[in-house]
Formats: structure tokens, C-alpha cells, sequence
């Protein structure tokens, strides 16, 4: 079967975060993804795992890990989601993608495995999307052999269904309200679902965050007689300039941490990474030199995170910041990110989904910009036209993301900036047609 065939097969099956009117929502449970991984002969347990859950964060974080792993000899794999432009961008072996034809034939081995799970009984549906590319990715990894996998948790942890795995350790990286309908109204209850993937006599990896989030992990890595490593030793001296290289202490020996991830709040995601680092070397055994860290991590490639490209305009060129900030929290990062940027006029498109939460957002970002430009994203749970124009009488709500940056690429000053952010999928949508203007890929 061929790739374009897999996609269609893929897209059919249920999305958990979307039904349409008069369609039952997808119940988050673990019992049928165990039944699918049984079926499929665990490949899960095949390769060694780290979760890493939390709000914002965690894709930079798994990919940081996952880079210096590979640079360091280890066969990795690593698992991140959404992707931005193509859903091979989720499963990766080192520093390869899966293969369009890899994709294809792994999917539909999970595919007809599944299948006849439910002619038979044993499961009582047809996996879901996120469920389906899950066990892609890791009967992939078993495939190839991979000996350890970096593993991010793509909603929540207690019920996600990366959560089937035996993890070596759990990252928590930092928590804030998103994903409220379905994991919590409060810091604490959602801090509660993001814990479920700590395991009795586990290790937790974390940094102090938010006093509820910390006392609703705390609280619970206490029942399951947790060890908790606090990655506060590997965050920069005080001081240190937002994207500037510092210098941390990794086992006895200084390490340049020079990080292409741009922003203050990657400085937690780095400290994160290396505490994990830490815990895995002492768990293994592994030798890993200061040299293969500092070269991992300046090789860390995690796009649409404060990403700048450069486009012409009328007048000449212009940067284009992408950043997908989806949440207060990441919207919160971004503001202090451009509070470090040159001063200049700044364009703003802008498009989010309807289950976030917009008017935060736009009271964190909107008086930062001096033109704004609302459009939907190419998703069902998109915001409406309508939706967006409750937003501010002084933006101008777009049909969609091309448009959209088409009237800020015409109207720019030659001295300003366009920041595109709000989803991911706006990101993914604008960087792509940038990447195929240039002529380049992904």
C-alpha cells in the first residue's frame, strides 16, 4: 500500500480532540492501546523509554535529549506531536524522518493487526488518530532496533497513549491551563493528569514551577515512593544573557551549552535535558563526553520555535518570526522573547483553535503589535471568522493563513517584522509555503 494511501487510511480514523456535531468524542482510556501493542507483540518493550509530559516545553525538551543521545552513538528514536507540515515529522531514528515507504508499511501492519483485533473481539474499535501513529512509532522503533526512545506525551500523561510504556524515567517540564475540558479547570488537576506518568520506586525529573503544580506532583510521587531530581543545578548562572552560551557543570566537567533553541525559556528546557541526561547515564552506565553534549545540543533542530526566516517585500527583506505559542504559557514566552528583540514596527498573524484560550492570549500579545491579522487554521476546531472578530475592532479578520500573509508581507515597513504564532498548524501552514518559496524543504 502507498504512502498516499496510508494519510488517507490515517485521516479517517477518529480525531480524540474533535467530532463532528452529533458524533460522540473519543473516551480516553489505556486498556485498548495495551490490547493493540499485545497484538502487535509489545515492540514497546523492546527499546528503553523516557516520557516527558507537561504543558509547554516538552517537545524542546525530548528533542534536546534525543539529539545528544544520538550524537553521543546511541540509536534513538524519538516521538513528538503535532508535526507541522507532514506526519512523518513525528517518528524519527536519529537524525532521519521515517520513510514515506517505512511509514506506509509499518502503519498498515498496525492497520490490519488492528482490524482483526476488532473482527475478533478483542478490541472494541478501531484505534484513534493519535493512537494509530503511536503504535507506528513504536512498532518503527522496535524495528529498528532503537535503544532508547525519548518519548513526549501528546495530551495530559495518565490517559495518553504513550503512557503503555515502562519508562526509565519521567520528565515533567513546566505546567499552565490548556487542554481544560479535558484535563482540568485548575493548575492542580491538570498538574494531576501530567503526574500519571510516574511509576512506583520511578524517577521524576523536574524543576520548581507553579506552588499547585508542585504540590499535586509532590504529593503524588510521594504516594508512589518516587525519586525526584531537581534539574535547578544545570540552569545558567544568574545573570546570563537570554540567548547568549553559558557554561553548567555536567559530573564534575563545564559544558558550553549553546543552544540554536532561542529564548529564556529554553534555559528550563536545557536543564531538564541534562538532568535526565544525568539520570541516564548513572542508570546505564553510559560514558557520555563533555565534547558529544555540546555538539548535541548546538545540533538540536526543533522548528517553529522562535524561528526566523527572512522574506522580500516591496520595500526589501524582512524577518519573519514563527513561534507556536498555543497558550498563556507559551504566549507568555513569546512576549519575553520579543521583549529582547530590536524595537521596530511588528506585524501580527494570528490564528488559534477554539478550545484555547483566546482572549488570554490576545491580552498577552496584541499591545505588543502595531497591525494585527486574524485567520482561521486549516482544522476542524479552528476559531470561526466570528469567533476571531470578538477579539478587537483593530485587527482584520482574513478568509485564511495565505491572505493573511499576503496583506502583512504587502503592508510592512521596511523596518519591521512579521511574528506569525497562535497554533501550530498556522505555523506549519505559513512555514511550509515560505520553505517552498525558497525552494528548500523542511
Amino acid at each position: 500500500m502507498s504512502y498516499a494511501s496510508a494519510l488517507s487510511s490515517l485521516d479517517s480514523l477518529i480525531k480524540e480532540l474533535h467530532a463532528s456535531p452529533g458524533t460522540p468524542r473519543r473516551k480516553f482510556h489505556l486498556e485498548e492501546m495495551q490490547i493493540l501493542a499485545y497484538a502487535l507483540g509489545n515492540p514497546e518493550r523492546r527499546f528503553q523509554s523516557i516520557l516527558v509530559a507537561g504543558t509547554n516545553g516538552k517537545g524542546s525538551t525530548s528533542a534536546t535529549l534525543a539529539s545528544i543521545l544520538t550524537t553521543a552513538g546511541f540509536r534513538t528514536g524519538l516521538y513528538t506531536s503535532p508535526h507541522l507540515s507532514r506526519v512523518n515529522e513525528r517518528i524519527r531514528v536519529g537524525n532521519q524522518e521515517i520513510s514515506d515507504d517505512d511509514f506506509a508499511a509499518t502503519y498498515f501492519r498496525v492497520d490490519d493487526i488492528a482490524q482483526a483485533a476488532v473482527l475478533d473481539g478483542r478490541l472494541p474499535a478501531m484505534p484513534s488518530y493519535f493512537e494509530a501513529v503511536t503504535a507506528t512509532a513504536f512498532d518503527y522503533f522496535a524495528q529498528q532496533q532503537v535503544e532508547i526512545a525519548i518519548l513526549e506525551v501528546g495530551m495530559g500523561g495518565r490517559l495518553d497513549a504513550t503512557n503503555i510504556v515502562e519508562p526509565a524515567l519521567s520528565i515533567i517540564t513546566d505546567i499552565s491551563l490548556d487542554h481544560t475540558e479535558w484535563l482540568g479547570n485548575t493548575i492542580a488537576e491538570i498538574a494531576r493528569e501530567k503526574a500519571g506518568i510516574l511509576r512506583h520506586n520511578g524517577i521524576l525529573v523536574t524543576l520548581p514551577q507553579h506552588p499547585e503544580a508542585n504540590q499535586a506532583i509532590g504529593e503524588h510521587a510521594v504516594e508512589l515512593e518516587v525519586t525526584g531530581i531537581n534539574a535547578v543545578e544545570f540552569m545558567p548562572p544568574l545573570g546570563t544573557a537570554t540567548d547568549a552560551p553559558y557554561t553548567v557543570l555536567f559530573r564534575g566537567e563545564p559544558i558550553l551549552i549553546d543552544s540554536p533553541l532561542k529564548g529564556a525559556h529554553q534555559h528550563r528546557n536545557l536543564a531538564l535535558a541534562l538532568a535526565a541526561l544525568s539520570e541516564i547515564c548513572n542508570k546505564n552506565s553510559y560514558n557520555i563526553i563533555s565534547d558529544q553534549i555540546e555538539r548535541g545540543i548546538r545540533n538540536t533542530r526543533w522548528p517553529g520555535r522562535l524561528e526566523e526566516f527572512h522574506v522580500s517585500t516591496q520595500h526589501n527583506s524582512v524577518p519573519v518570526l514563527f513561534d507556536v505559542a498555543h497558550n498563556p504559557g507559551g504566549a507568555w514566552a513569546l512576549r519575553a522573547a520579543l521583549s529582547n528583540r530590536p524595537e521596530r514596527p511588528r506585524t501580527l498573524i494570528f490564528g488559534c483553535l477554539h478550545d484555547k484560550a483566546i482572549t488570554e492570549m490576545s491580552q498577552i500579545l496584541f499591545p505588543l503589535f502595531d497591525r494585527i491579522l486574524l485567520t482561521p487554521v486549516r482544522n476542524p476546531r479552528s476559531c470561526t471568522p466570528e469567533e476571531l472578530g470578538t477579539l478587537g475592532s483593530e485587527a482584520t479578520v482574513c478568509e485564511d493563513p495565505a491572505e493573511a500573509f499576503a496583506l502583512a508581507r504587502h503592508a510592512i515597513s521596511p523596518d519591521g517584522e512579521i511574528v506569525v504564532c497562535g497554533s501550530v498548524f498556522l505555523v506549519g501552514e505559513l512555514r511550509t509555503l515560505l520553505l517552498q518559496e525558497a525552494g528548500t524543504q523542511a
